[in-house]
């Protein structure tokens, strides 16, 4: 199949893509930054630089590719966390959760793709007793910087549960650790191995009812039984290195 994966050059994109090309998918892979094209050419991938927030300009790339399958990988994160940038920090990834899945959305509907997954996160949820499950109500009445984290994470989830013509399954992630995060080792409730997300968005390719499911290890905080049928989700995958 054709992939096409937004955001390929974030920490989760750059584990997915050497599974995806095991997996023989001809891969489309799309960064904001020129510098970042031959490191995603030498992981077997056609890279795309593009600005999610031209949409005009997206949607011809997503039309011109041609893809069978959008994996929704955008962020705005930067590479160390800095405490000082934290407030512009959430701002800026939410704006890319709201206007960036919206423009990805509406190209995914003109280039007929019938199929997105996009990463969201697990820790939106309202306060509650017992562990949260997919059902469960977001946290729209926080403050704050929560707010704005949980506004951009119920436009994303909106623009891909509700674009018509189109399967959109949302993956709410836990809090990563590993290769190329702000952590190496867990830290935080209902965490996630990078190359577990990476695993289990590759596996969404071609299994899963569309829908919305939670992915992070088993700590008691979000149910992951939706996830472990539907894709066969392991918390405890890694990749092999060399």
């Amino acid at each position: 199949m054709i992939v096409f994966v937004a955001g390929a050059s974030g920490v989760v994109g750059q584990r997915l893509l050497p599974l995806l090309r095991q997996d023989e998918h001809q891969v489309i892979a799309t960064t904001r930054s020129p510098a970042k094209v031959a490191a995603l050419r030498a992981q077997g991938a056609t890279p795309v630089v593009i600005d999610v927030f031209d949409r005009v300009a997206l949607e011809q790339a997503v039309v011109t590719a041609r893809p069978d399958v959008i994996i929704h990988q955008l962020t705005d994160l930067p590479e160390v966390q800095d405490p000082a940038q934290a407030v512009a920090v959430t701002e800026n990834n939410a704006r890319l959760r709201c206007d960036g899945s919206r423009n990805l959305m509406a190209a995914a509907q003109a280039a007929g793709v019938k199929r997105v997954v996009a990463q969201s996160i697990a820790w939106a949820y309202a306060p509650g007793e017992g562990a949260r499950a997919e059902t469960d109500p977001l946290d729209i009445a926080a403050e704050g910087a929560r707010a704005v984290s949980v506004g951009g994470v119920a436009a994303l989830e909106e623009a891909v549960m509700n674009t018509p013509g189109v399967d959109g399954l949302v993956l709410r992630y836990g809090r990563f650790y590993g290769p190329g995060t702000w952590t190496p080792k867990p830290s935080g409730t209902s965490p996630l191995h990078v190359d577990a997300a990476a695993q289990v968005a590759r596996l969404a390719v071609s299994r899963g009812e569309p829908g919305i499911y939670n992915i992070a290890e088993d700590d008691g905080t979000v149910l992951i039984e939706k996830a472990r049928r539907a894709f066969g989700f392991d918390p405890d995958f890694r990749m092999v290195t060399t």
